[in-house]
């Protein structure tokens, strides 16, 4: 965990980009009432200490013709030398795969995945995922709405 002390000005500059990442150094020195000058020395402050970790745009991924998402548990062949290296190499390489957790429980990895469609999302699944060698099991849940999707951390006001 990151111990820099934060105060104030800190804690809207943060805020204030997380609202919109596009604001230019003299907008957000205006939105947070400092000068711009002290502005790009916080951020840049920010940014060395890890608080910041980037800027970037996010797509509208039914728009750009991604219309399924689904949540995949993956259970490893832990026979299998090197299993999680391997997969992990794997898991980087495929574009469709926007998240990975490793985590506890029945399963050895969660995976967010976008697809066009279903029939795509079907053999990506047999082709792309199931065929990796050390895959023991997959499971997938497809979901049907998006119910919330919060991007940014909660802040102190």
């Amino acid at each position: 965990m990151n111990h820099l002390e934060l105060d104030n000005y800190d804690w809207r500059l943060l805020k204030a980009l997380q609202g919109n990442a596009r604001l230019t150094n003299v907008a957000l020195s205006e939105q947070v009432n400092l000068s711009p000058s002290q502005c790009s020395r916080r951020l840049q402050r920010l940014e060395q200490n890890n608080l910041i970790e980037a800027y970037f745009t996010q797509l509208n991924a039914s728009e750009l013709g991604y219309q399924v998402t689904a949540f995949l548990n993956i259970k490893l062949d832990k026979s299998i030398k090197n299993s999680d290296q391997e997969f992990k190499k794997a898991i980087e390489a495929i574009p469709q795969v926007l998240e990975c957790y490793s985590v506890s429980g029945e399963a050895d990895y969660w995976l967010r995945v976008i697809s066009e469609n279903l029939p795509a999302l079907s053999t990506f699944l047999n082709d792309s995922l199931a065929s990796l060698p050390s895959v023991r099991d997959l499971t997938s849940t497809v979901t049907l709405n998006r119910v919330k999707y919060a991007p940014s951390i909660p802040l102190p006001n």
